[in-house]
């Protein structure tokens, strides 16, 4: 297994939203996980890691070595930190992302009543600190990038001063990279904002930006970041489409399925059936903005 460079991250990774809990908003997600009820013993704790054991198995034999997390994806990190340990894969051969900000609350069920959340959001200084031992705890010597959940003007978190130092000597002392996730329809305002923040220098001679990377909705049903991203990348951060898919649903997309019926794709896809979600993400993955995908 090739080594990975420390400063760049995959074209392509895993990430474990639909693999660390039982419920999930992709579509057809019983197709693969079978139907299941709340406490009845589907899709519990132990089918669940076997599940994403399979997969991670799958995407390192396909040299897929980048996998992205999350302190809210239920037990991804749990998951991931165990099976990396139990292949005896090198730190130096994955590339694993984490983020904070989210805290998982719906107790491993599939479906909560209506207006019960599966997981409560919180940008304070207090849960980055919380949630990051967590990290550590699951994950240690893996980790190579750290990441706010869902940064937006609500939660404050790009004013917060407190937190915002905490995330600066999270990345001096441990040498992680910072970066953070955006959604919402603002999600290319919240980049722009978030690009404009900076800190000291490990030299402390001078200032450079405290955010090294952005984890972006982008796919073939929502573009609207896009030039926001091209900036980004113009000024040196590293960019991650997240939702590339559109949680299943471009593929069911009548304007896709009728292109991987071309004739013409033979000639490039060396007389390979081309497949929705393959030329979905091709598309993605041919955007100016130099990006990695999930």
């Amino acid at each position: 297994m090739v080594a990975i460079s420390k400063a760049s991250i995959p074209r392509l990774g895993l990430g474990m939203a639909a693999l660390g809990r039982p419920g999930y908003i992709n579509l057809n997600r019983a197709t693969t996980l079978g139907s299941a009820g709340n406490n009845n013993g589907a899709r519990d704790v132990q089918f669940m890691q076997e599940k994403a054991n399979q997969v991670l198995d799958e995407a390192f034999r396909l040299g897929m070595s980048w996998i992205d997390c999350a302190r809210s994806y239920g037990l991804s990190e749990k998951f991931v930190g165990e099976y990396l340990r139990s292949r005896n894969i090198s730190p130096d051969d994955a590339y694993v992302s984490s983020k904070w900000g989210y805290t998982y609350v719906a107790d491993w069920n599939v479906s909560l009543p209506e207006g019960q959340p599966h997981e409560v959001k919180d940008h304070s200084v207090e849960t980055f600190l919380r949630q990051l031992d967590e990290t550590v705890e699951c994950l240690g010597e893996y980790v190579r990038l750290y990441q706010i959940h869902s940064a937006t003007f609500e939660s404050g978190v790009l004013t917060n001063a407190k937190t915002l130092a905490a995330l600066e000597e999270c990345k001096l002392t441990k040498g992680w990279a910072i970066g953070l996730s955006v959604s919402s329809p603002k999600q290319g305002d919240v980049l722009r904002e978030a690009m404009k923040i900076q800190m000291q220098s490990s030299t402390g001679d001078d200032e450079q930006p405290l955010f090294d990377s952005v984890q972006c909705t982008y796919n073939l049903l929502e573009q609207k970041a896009g030039d926001a991203l091209l900036e980004a990348h113009n000024s040196g951060m590293s960019i991650i489409v997240k939702e590339g898919l559109a949680n299943g649903r471009v593929l069911s997309n009548p304007l896709l399925l009728e292109a991987c019926k071309r004739s013409d794709w033979k000639s490039v896809s060396e007389g390979r059936e081309v497949t929705p979600d393959a030329l979905a993400l091709a598309c993605i993955l041919a955007q100016p903005f130099g990006l990695s995908v999930l």
